[in-house]
């Protein structure tokens, strides 16, 4: 398959909210896209129709299983190239243990097992399969990103959303230990926030509409997603970046100051 000299880019969980966005985002500046789903390919195909330079790629992959993600990256590599960015967004949120989360939480002892290891698997352990993966041949090549996309440290304490709130607040350890292993490499990892609910799969369509309203747009990463996924950006590592703050009036590097804070948990 011949492609362009643009950059290589996965993006995990891309058939829609926030990753079909992010997508579509990459795809109009210029990166060859790889995008994923754990079953439904129907849906990442559809938004691989949506690209203008028809450099979508979509690809059917479980992060949660370190084989399926090998071979992810090995399919990747032989048709598109080497992968330079890497957007660990695939995700299994509330809805997982009750489609009444927001009104009625769930208390975690009452919570399947089953329930919990597949959400951990995904948003924990997916994140570190596909690094781990693609890490050592950016390292080689002395350039590389990793974008872990997170959520509010208010819902990583919320009552009610385990074990969604501990994956995210895992996650954002991964990025920061990731960063300070693999700094003086040429290789980043970032974590990236909608800044608040998003307009998403993972919101329940019983939902208020006054409360839908107020939902932020899943385009509102694609700025700051894009300026990580940059050259000018190589001095940034292990910082968790806010979109809603993201301000695309001011150069590039204020608004990644003013938008971002060191990733993980910080003491109070």
């Amino acid at each position: 398959m011949e492609t362009t000299n643009s950059k290589v880019a996965i993006c995990t969980g891309a058939g829609r909210g926030l990753g079909r966005e992010m997508a579509l985002g990459m795809e109009r500046a210029g990166y060859v896209v790889a995008i994923t789903a754990a079953a439904n390919k129907a849906e990442i195909e559809a938004v691989a129709t949506e690209a203008s330079s028809g450099n979508i790629y979509p690809f059917l992959a479980d992060v949660s299983d370190v084989e399926s993600c090998v071979s992810l990256v090995a399919e990747v590599e032989a048709k598109l190239g080497n992968i330079d960015i890497l957007v660990n967004n695939a995700g299994r949120g509330m809805r997982y243990v009750s489609e009444s989360f927001l009104s009625q939480p769930t208390k975690f002892w009452e919570i399947e097992p089953e329930t919990w290891r597949m959400i951990i698997a995904t948003n924990v352990n997916g994140p570190f399969y596909m690094a781990s993966v693609v890490v050592p041949n950016m390292i080689k090549r002395g350039w590389g990103r990793i974008i872990n996309i997170s959520m509010n440290h208010e819902t990583m304490r919320r009552r009610g959303f385990s074990p969604y709130g501990p994956s995210k607040a895992a996650l954002e350890s991964e990025t920061i230990i990731w960063a300070q292993e693999l700094e003086g490499t040429g290789v980043t990892v970032n974590a990236l926030l909608p800044g608040g609910a998003s307009r998403t799969g993972m919101i329940p369509d019983g939902v208020a509409e006054e409360m839908r309203n107020k939902l932020i747009d899943p385009e509102i990463m694609v700025p700051p997603l894009l300026w990580l996924a940059s050259h000018e950006s190589n001095e940034y590592s292990g910082r968790r970046i806010n979109a809603r703050l993201w301000d695309s009036n001011l150069e590039p590097v204020k608004a990644m100051e003013t938008a971002s804070e060191i990733a993980g948990w910080m003491p109070s």
